[in-house]
């Protein structure tokens, strides 16, 4: 079995879990900060996302320090196949909540004057901080995902 970066149960895995939950915690934070991001339902849906993404990662980063401390190897078949599947399906709730949320941003900021006139009603600003914080996050848990899959394939 290969021993790839980002494999569960080694350092870089749970660096790659730790940052993929902070920057979804952060992409949470400064969305639900910003005034009337319940205005659109794809920043409602990134949050739900979000707040998914925090949970699979820090269950998983929390196996890692476990399994980090104990010294043991996460890397069975049947720990891996359900590794890959809750990435994926992550990965791709993620994907799908942050581009929609980018999509409605840029509708905002470059169709309607929305962002221009009412700045007060809408922090168009924060929204952008939070969907870039959440493609960072996507990023993170595509890497990770992709680790999976060769690790699946090599089991």
């Amino acid at each position: 079995m290969k021993d790839l970066l980002g494999s569960p149960g080694k350092v870089s895995g749970l660096i790659l879990r730790i940052g993929q939950c902070l920057f979804a915690a952060a992409s949470i934070g400064v969305m639900a900060s910003a005034s009337g991001f319940s205005s659109s339902t794809a920043f409602c849906y990134l949050i739900a996302s979000m707040g998914l993404q925090v949970l699979w990662s820090f269950g998983l980063a929390c196996l890692d320090i476990h399994a980090l401390r104990l010294k043991r190897d996460l890397r069975s078949h049947v720990l891996v196949s359900l590794f890959v599947v809750g990435d994926w399906v992550t990965a791709i709730l993620s994907l799908a909540a942050a581009s929609s949320s980018a999509g409605v941003i840029i509708l905002l900021t470059r169709d309607t004057s929305l962002c221009h006139d009412d700045q007060k009603q809408l922090a168009c600003s924060m929204f952008r901080l939070s969907v870039a914080l959440a493609f960072v996050s996507w990023f993170l848990l595509a890497v990770s995902s992709y680790v999976m899959f060769w690790l699946l394939a090599s089991v």
